[in-house]
């Protein structure tokens, strides 16, 4: 069950990859298929985010810590060159999304239970993770823009699909909402991600698909299909990897690669 991924840099992909029973891991791909373990023995890995030669990954990432309001969830981090693993934060509740802002703090999501929404992880206090909002819905995916001005959160369980802009520098403020066609019950959206054309490139895990989101206009178009439970979306990024195409994973332990169609 793959639920997030991301690059290194140094031609490997990374997985987190979570089990019904027992521990996960987040897990490395060459882009020729070879398969391999960067840390193990992690309950429920979700977001992954590099800084520098770090990793950094959220744990206790299940539905039941979401249900029962466990504060088992952490932020990790290991070191891509020591291979030296560090605790940044604790006691948190299902922390989905990851995303780390320009000043270092950190934000992650949460999509399940009660205090739904999103919270902040200080960088000069990673120890006082503290609530930022509860008006998102079943937040889930995050992501910020190449400029580092916005942040956007997905939603999962809403009736409707919705995609939420806040200003990076006032998370408190005003929400602009784009809408996504499509039931939220159908969609069941999940993570997402900003390309370098400034768009939002968003994961249906019910529907399976990816579809792409205009900020400025809030038109939405489907990219991608027949891709059930996908769970989350990247670009290529580093040796091997290609930079126009997106790279998917799914639940059912898959990792698909949609290539852009050549321009006439």
């Amino acid at each position: 069950m793959l639920e997030n991924l991301a690059f290194d840099g140094r031609g490997k992909m990374l997985l987190s990859e979570g089990t019904l029973f027992g521990d996960g891991a987040i897990r490395t791909l060459s882009p020729a298929g070879k398969t391999g373990t960067l840390v193990s023995d992690f309950t429920g890995p979700g977001g992954i985010v590099l800084h520098g030669d770090n990793v950094l990954f959220t744990t206790g990432n299940t539905a039941m810590a979401g249900l029962s309001n466990s504060k088992n969830g952490t932020v990790e981090s290991v070191n891509l060159d020591t291979g030296e693993q560090t605790t940044v934060a604790k006691g948190l509740t299902m922390p989905n999304g990851l995303a780390r802002l320009a000043n270092g703090d950190l934000l992650v999501t949460r999509n399940l239970g009660s205090d739904q929404g999103l919270t902040r992880i200080p960088a000069a206090q990673p120890h006082t993770p503290a609530s930022v909002r509860t008006d998102l819905g079943s937040a889930n995916g995050l992501a910020v823009s190449a400029d580092g001005a916005a942040i956007y959160v997905g939603n999962t369980f809403d009736s409707n699909t919705e995609i939420r802009e806040l200003d990076a520098t006032d998370l408190t403020g005003t929400i602009r909402t784009l809408k996504v066609a499509g039931s939220g019950a159908t969609n069941a959206g999940d993570d997402l991600t900003v390309g370098a054309d400034g768009n939002v490139y968003m994961a249906l895990n019910g529907a399976g698909k990816v579809v792409r989101v205009d900020p400025a206009t809030g038109t939405t178009c489907e990219i991608g299909s027949d891709l059930p439970l996908t769970s989350s979306v990247r670009f290529g990024s580093g040796p091997g990897w290609d930079p126009a195409a997106l790279y998917t994973t799914s639940f059912d332990g898959s990792v698909h690669k949609l290539v852009p169609p050549k321009s006439s």
